[in-house]
């Protein structure tokens, strides 16, 4: 083999969250593997989890998304204690402060039909009436709402240390980490054959896996496949009340508002899903002012004399599809080449099921403990969405 090409089992491109997840389980399941992670940029200067709140909640009603809460938060949970290698441990400050979805009364029987659902899947949530959120959470205004749903056992933790301890626990295990960009890709009829890097060194494997997030789409273009998946910007604002809130959940509604408590203070945003796509990360100065503020302080009123501190700009991977992600292999046309990407917000905290969920695949040939079969590629193909009715 000439000396600028490697060989190996198996080349995952994009080294986040999700990629370092996936590294870990391959090498874990099958030690015998030899597992490259193509990442370009080591710092995660821009990566799309460790600009995120670092949320986790079972608040979905698709059977393979609760699954995947109910399996990642216990595992990150217990992430110090399992992850930590000889050389570093593992904190990724896991804080259990709950989710509390709020809807107004034209959505009370969608999020009951919901909350008996999530409860079915063994999740533990309590359906508030208004009157039993104002006495739970005082400062909330309840006049607008006909009900609440609040997970108690959901909660966030630091991605970046979640990043980290995946990446140097599968890099303990034996995968290999390479900072380089994927510029190219050689494949036949049936088969992904090759990765060229922007340095000119090609990476051949028998196996590939796309888990570049919210560049996906481009590089699933490499090896000719489409894939529904784009960048869009979002906002993340760290603020603080005008007087005392007190300790809140991981608050959201219909209108896509989502915050929660974070120190001495608040960190949260509201998405906008209608912004124009693209690699955009200037941030706006003037949107916890003129979008987040007035939503945060019509639900808590001590927030009319909010003050924003900071404010950042990340991208969500969105599945423009049905908000989902794609987890399979191209089997229609090049088998060995696996997506594992699309997560739409989702990505940080399903990471662990995700990736364990994908290395089953490659290593076992199906899953073994989740089934993902319905968030395969398929679907994009049948153009036929996951039907996930929760709040996204």
């Amino acid at each position: 083999m000439p000396a600028h090409q490697h060989l190996f089992d198996i080349a995952i491109i994009g080294g986040g969250i999700i990629g370092s997840a996936t590294a870990y389980y391959l090498v874990q399941q099958n030690p015998q593997l030899s597992v490259c992670v193509i990442e370009p940029d080591p710092s995660y200067e821009l990566a799309s989890a460790l600009r995120s709140s670092g949320g986790c909640r079972v608040q979905f009603t698709g059977t393979e998304n609760i699954a995947m809460s109910l399996y990642s938060i216990d595992f990150i949970r217990n992430f110090e204690r399992t992850m930590a290698t000889a050389q570093h441990p593992a904190p990724v400050d896991w804080v259990e402060g709950g989710y509390l979805f709020v809807v107004p009364p034209e959505d009370t029987r969608n999020l009951e039909r919901n909350a008996r659902f999530q409860q079915s899947q063994g999740c533990t949530l309590d359906l508030l009436s208004p009157a039993e959120l104002k006495d739970r959470f005082p400062a909330m205004y309840v006049g607008d709402l006909g009900a609440g749903v609040h997970t108690p056992h959901d909660g966030w933790c630091d991605p970046y240390g979640l990043l980290w301890g995946f990446r140097r626990k599968a890099m303990e295990l034996g995968a290999q980490y390479i900072a380089d960009r994927v510029v190219a890709a050689d494949h036949d009829a049936i088969k992904a054959k090759s990765v060229t890097l922007s340095n000119g060194q090609v990476i051949r494997a028998a196996a590939f896996v796309n888990a570049t997030g919210a560049w996906s789409g481009d590089v699933a273009r490499l090896f000719n496949m489409s894939l529904p998946i784009a960048p869009v910007r979002r906002f993340e604002h760290y603020f603080t009340p005008g007087s005392h809130v007190g300790h809140l959940p991981y608050v959201k509604d219909t209108a896509r508002l989502a915050f929660r408590s974070e120190g001495q203070g608040y960190s949260g945003g509201l998405v906008d899903g209608d912004v124009p796509r693209g690699y955009n990360f200037e941030v706006d100065h003037h949107n916890f002012e003129n979008v987040v503020w007035p939503a945060v302080a019509h639900r808590f009123p001590a927030f009319e004399a909010a003050r924003c501190h900071r404010s950042w700009a990340g991208l969500y991977e969105v599945n423009e599809l049905d908000g989902n992600p794609v987890i399979g292999a191209w089997n229609a046309r090049l088998p060995n080449l696996y997506t594992v990407a699309g997560f739409s917000g989702h990505g940080m905290m399903h990471a662990p099921a995700a990736g364990r969920g994908i290395a089953e695949l490659i290593v076992h040939g199906r899953f073994q403990t989740i089934d993902l079969s319905r968030l395969g590629y398929e679907r994009v193909e049948q153009n036929a969405p996951y039907p996930e009715q929760g709040i996204l």
